[in-house]
């Protein structure tokens, strides 16, 4: 849909074969910070520091990646969370914040994400929705796979020693893959300028493009906010029903789940729909389930809205990377993303607060999901306004 005519695509096997390898090297790297909460569940409020880490090191560690290559990024990320993992044994508080925030966070996780955005949707164009789909899986991968490998890691060898080797397990695989297979990309990036600078810019569907940004932008955390409502809150919901935990933590497996196979089902859509158009239909599901939420009280029902949650969620992230891609030049792309990656973190930081504050003035989770639903409403006004400008017009920017 958004190749352009004449022009010869940039895909070939070797895309895919560059796109799995950065999903293995992002199932284990998003692994690291499952420790601190699997073998130190009381400290486990630092893990805020390694997320906040990810979010400001993307900005930071994409103009580095833009400049140095993001295989220089990414094999220096995987020694720091190394070098983190080792630093957090020691267990006193500056040595978790240091080795969680700086290493792990920042310069660890923060200099592979948001630049594998950026790097890989340079190897496609065709079905550049699709391969966005699928490395943006790499957390769900992480937090289905290591859990349950870190508990009897714990409990045989101590959270230390689990610590030392997954470091030493993070470097041994990341390193050498990097260096394999993370290439120059077949589409190369244009040269860059100062932070957002561009002299005369074009205007994207008739407004100041960095408007049109800061209204994605906005819509992101707006869309997070919900987003994260039901992934932090819904065995304690479950809980206040009266549903055992066991079956609140199976439907919060079950939302995650069908989230991780839905997500490469909306990749496809939005290689077809374009981004724009993929998360307002994406958002769209998301309120509809939100307010399900709000009204069903039943165990059975509530497996079901689980369910739906987590197919309308799972796409939205990827389809505004997929977006940012299509409406702004590939030069703008290396700040653009990891911003808007840093927005939408933060709106899911937000919505678990949120929900949690609400819950503990009023007693019950309704007035949080009816705040989650009218966060969704905003979001759903800027999205679907920034549709009807871009109207039927294709993409200017592939």
């Amino acid at each position: 849909m958004h190749q352009r005519i004449g022009v010869p695509s940039v895909e070939t096997p070797a895309s895919w074969i560059v796109a799995t390898a950065v999903l293995v090297i992002l199932a284990l790297s998003f692994g690291a910070p499952w420790i601190t909460i699997i073998a130190l569940k009381m400290i486990a409020a630092e893990m805020a520091l390694a997320w906040i880490g990810f979010g400001t090191g993307g900005i930071a560690m994409g103009y580095v990646a833009e400049r140095v290559g993001v295989r220089a990024t990414v094999i220096t990320g995987a020694v720091m969370i190394s070098i983190g993992l080792a630093l957090s044994t020691g267990g006193a508080t500056w040595q978790l914040y240091v080795g969680q925030g700086l290493f792990v966070g920042f310069l660890g996780v923060g200099g592979m994400n948001a630049p594998f955005y950026v790097y890989v949707s340079r190897w496609f164009d065709r079905r550049r929705g699709s391969a966005l789909a699928l490395i943006s899986s790499g957390s769900y991968v992480a937090g289905a796979i290591w859990p349950p490998i870190f508990e009897r890691a714990v409990a045989y060898a101590g959270w230390r020693q689990t610590m030392l080797y997954y470091g030493l397990i993070e470097a041994v695989i990341v390193v050498p893959l990097a260096a394999m297979f993370l290439r120059p990309p077949p589409e190369p990036p244009l040269p860059i300028g100062t932070f957002g600078a561009v002299s005369a810019p074009e205007p994207v569907m008739g407004w100041p493009p960095n408007l049109v940004f800061a209204v994605m932008a906005a819509a992101g955390i707006f869309c997070c906010v919900p987003m994260a409502m039901p992934q932090a809150h819904l065995p304690a919901f479950c809980s206040d029903l009266g549903i055992v935990a066991a079956h609140g933590a199976a439907m919060l497996s079950v939302l995650l789940g069908t989230a991780f196979v839905s997500r490469q089902f909306w990749g496809w859509i939005s290689d077809r729909m374009g981004g724009l158009n993929t998360v307002l239909v994406g958002s769209t599901c998301q309120i509809a389930a939100m307010a399900a939420f709000l009204f069903t009280q039943d165990e059975i029902g509530l497996f079901t809205v689980s369910a739906a949650f987590g197919l309308g969620f799972a796409g939205i992230i990827p389809a505004y990377i997929l977006a940012i891609r299509e409406l702004f030049p590939a030069s703008q792309a290396y700040w653009r993303i990891p911003t808007f990656l840093f927005g939408s973190g933060s709106g899911m930081a937000i919505g678990g607060w949120l929900a949690g504050a609400l819950y503990d003035h009023f007693g019950t989770y309704a007035p949080a999901f009816a705040a989650g639903i009218a966060a969704n409403a905003i979001n759903l006004a800027m999205i679907g306004t920034l549709v009807l400008r871009q109207g039927s017009r294709s993409a200017r920017f592939a």
